[in-house]
């Protein structure tokens, strides 16, 4: 499915989710309303026709050094592909510095889980509804966002305090059947 195609099917599906669109090196990059993206993830992967069945990535970026994009400081980027039918599809949001917020998707993907929380690590956006949204890449005593592009990366921290995985281990014994 072309992605002119997929993005006439989601503004037939979801009117005004749809904010626009870019091509990128021949992949049509579909840029929605942060609030309508955990549905429209959903039908895509649901509806056969697109059965996007498979997350391969989530990215979150920086934008303050692109004052003139238009948008929100922060993007964060879908990376969809259906095993079954072939096709990708890309798409984008846009989110504010004061309210970097997004709706999770880790009810949908389960790698969706991990790679939110490396985008909130590093970058500060947030998920709403996400089931344990801390730290997974940095210390968590750590402060700031290191792949902001404000972030002094000569800063140094000093960081002391061990933390416990148990909330995690927990969840994963008990499915185990081991606690």
């Amino acid at each position: 499915m072309d992605g002119q195609t997929l993005m006439e099917k989601i503004s037939a599906k979801f009117p005004g989710a749809v904010k626009g669109s870019v091509d990128r090196f021949g992949q049509l990059e579909i840029q929605l309303n942060a609030d309508q993206v955990p549905a429209v993830v959903k039908f895509l992967r649901d509806d056969a026709e697109t059965a996007f069945d498979m997350l391969i990535d989530l990215v979150a970026l920086d934008y303050s050094a692109f004052p003139n994009h238009g948008e929100g400081r922060f993007g964060v980027v879908y990376l969809l592909k259906s095993l079954k039918l072939g096709h990708r599809a890309q798409l984008k949001t846009f989110v504010d510095e004061g309210d970097p917020t997004v709706p999770t998707i880790s009810d949908l993907y389960a790698n969706a889980n991990w790679l939110e929380r490396e985008a909130y690590d590093q970058v500060g956006v947030k998920f709403s509804g996400h089931p344990n949204l801390k730290r997974i890449l940095n210390h968590h005593e750590f402060v700031g966002h290191p792949l902001r592009k404000d972030y002094p990366i000569t800063r140094r921290q000093a960081l002391s305090a061990n933390a416990s995985l148990m909330d995690e281990m927990d969840v994963r014994l008990e499915e185990k059947g081991w606690i």
